[in-house]
């Protein structure tokens, strides 16, 4: 049944603000379409069937919003998503052509544009004669899907040559031009620098592994503070004041010849000169052999073997002033001690040849051990005399001249006794006398053999601070000698650009990662 066209009758009461006269036009224009459209084929499909096809495409969420916007835009009555789509395609629209979402944002207009246009427009507009555009042959389901998968796919490779080129190109700008710069500084401009490597080892002195740490001793752990300190020490601002100051490190790298990267202003800071000298002096310590390796890298070969040389001179120095200043000290209590020995020793004897002079004898005790034997002996010489004269006197007529004799030779022993008595006496008490003068001599005596024996400990006690210092003694001993080079060492021309591109390849993948995560929140 065909329903004959009607045209509304125009009623000027109408409100004016209850469309707009493009949006009027374009309903009259679809209802008439509607109207004069000739009836499908009695074979068409039914609309389940189209449903179920365009469920099976697979579409976004996205593209079924597209495309119940696009049916609500045409004047489509939709039940649903699906059927948006079915009847936009029946429409002859495709609604996931890039055209189409063009026209559908560039129609939209604001609400004020909408207000003016129904402000200002107050009568039907003339409407100029368009195009007839005749429907084309009809077109089988199969044919028209074939045609719109053909068409997603296209739209699909172009979209994707599209991404390509533009992966190309950003890879290109990010990743290859930086990375062509770098190269080019590395194989053109860069100025090369000449390495000289040498190796030292810090040994111990040989001495008696008396103690605990004599157990470490020959092994590379007894000097590993001392490996460790002069690493620190050649790589610090001390070192590097060394060398500038006697070797100019700073005007080396201060010539015109050098590349600005590597250059060093006229007038360099002493911050500015230690950055390019921790990267042109390497230093490493390997705690397994105790070897220390050392890298210097200049301009000219000769020059960073000289610098080298004067380094390895500089740690030597350091090395031998790390325990310098303790050995001083150890030997200095050990030097003070002995002499303080010697002086007591040396006063207690000059005290007991005084006392030993005082008494003009050398030995007291022998002086009274004769004096008693001689009083003892006059004692006994009295004693026969007594006798003797008692035997005369028992006579009746003892002989005078006998008796005479032997009362003197009694008189004159008593008297030698008295002389001995008081001698004796005189030797044995008083402040000068013989026993306290032999005991004052035992006591020098006693404390001279004191100080012998302070003496004897004080010299074994120097011998052997004199032992432990010497095995303080550190010795750097150079195993591999600083030679010039004749090939320059650095930059690593291939070795530095791969690094470069790698570098860039890695930022910019990861910002692209997080632009592609943050563009996926925003868009959920």
């Amino acid at each position: 049944m065909t329903t004959k066209p009607r045209a509304d009758k125009y009623n000027w009461r109408r409100k004016r603000r209850s469309a707009g006269n493009a949006e009027t036009r374009e309903d009259a224009i679809s209802r008439i379409r509607q109207a004069t459209k000739a009836p499908g084929p009695e074979n068409e499909p039914p609309v389940g069937t189209e449903i179920d096809a365009i469920k099976r495409e697979g579409l976004t969420g996205r593209q079924l919003r597209v495309a119940r916007r696009l049916a609500q835009k045409n004047g489509l009555a939709a039940t649903s998503d699906y059927d948006a789509v079915r009847l936009l395609r029946k429409k002859g629209i495709d609604p996931f052509e890039r055209s189409s979402l063009l026209n559908l944002a560039s129609e939209k207009k604001t609400s004020d544009e909408q207000t003016n246009d129904r402000v200002t427009i107050h009568l039907p507009q003339t409407v100029k004669d368009a195009p007839e555009n005749l429907p084309g042959p009809e077109m089988s389901p199969a044919e028209r899907r074939e045609r719109e998968i053909g068409q997603i796919q296209r739209d699909i490779a172009r979209r994707r040559r599209r991404k390509l080129f533009a992966l190309f190109a950003r890879l290109a700008v990010f990743v290859l031009l930086p990375t062509f710069v770098v190269g080019l500084y590395f194989y053109r401009i860069a100025t090369p620098m000449y390495a000289s490597n040498s190796a030292f080892l810090i040994l111990q002195a040989d001495g008696g592994a008396g103690s605990i740490g004599g157990l470490l001793a020959g092994t590379q752990f007894a000097t590993t503070q001392d490996s460790v300190a002069t690493q620190e020490f050649l790589e610090s601002k001390d070192a590097l004041e060394l060398l500038d100051t006697e070797a100019g490190f700073a005007d080396v790298f201060k010539q015109d010849w050098i590349d600005p990267i590597q250059r060093l202003s006229p007038d360099a800071s002493l911050e500015e000169a230690y950055k390019l000298y921790k990267r042109m002096i390497t230093v490493g310590y390997d705690p397994t052999d105790g070897l220390i390796r050392m890298e210097v890298a200049t301009p000219d070969p000769q020059t960073s073997a000289a610098f080298s040389r004067e380094l390895i001179s500089y740690a030597e120095q350091r090395v031998n002033a790390l325990t310098e200043k303790k050995r001083e000290d150890q030997m200095k209590d050990a030097r003070e001690g002995f002499v303080s020995a010697q002086e007591e020793r040396k006063k207690a004897q000059e005290d007991l040849i005084e006392l030993q002079l005082q008494g003009a004898i050398l030995d007291p005790e022998s002086v009274i051990a004769g004096l008693r034997g001689r009083i003892n002996e006059i004692e006994t010489l009295i004693q026969d005399k007594e006798l003797q004269l008692a035997a005369l006197l028992d006579n009746r007529r003892p002989n005078k001249a006998k008796v005479d004799g032997a009362q003197a030779d009694i008189a004159r022993l008593t008297v030698v006794l008295e002389e001995l008595n008081a001698e004796m006496l005189d030797v044995s008490a008083g402040e000068n006398s013989l026993a306290r003068l032999s005991v004052r001599i035992q006591m020098a005596q006693a404390d001279l053999a004191a100080r012998d024996m302070i003496l004897q400990s004080a010299m074994q006690h120097m011998e052997t601070t004199r032992t432990e210092a010497n095995r303080q003694v550190r010795y750097l001993t150079v195993s591999v000698n600083p030679v010039p080079s004749q090939e320059p060492s650095y930059p690593r021309k291939f070795e530095n650009t791969i690094l470069a591109f790698l570098l860039f390849a890695g930022i910019y993948l990861m910002i692209s990662l997080t632009a592609s995560v943050l563009r996926e929140q925003v868009s959920s």
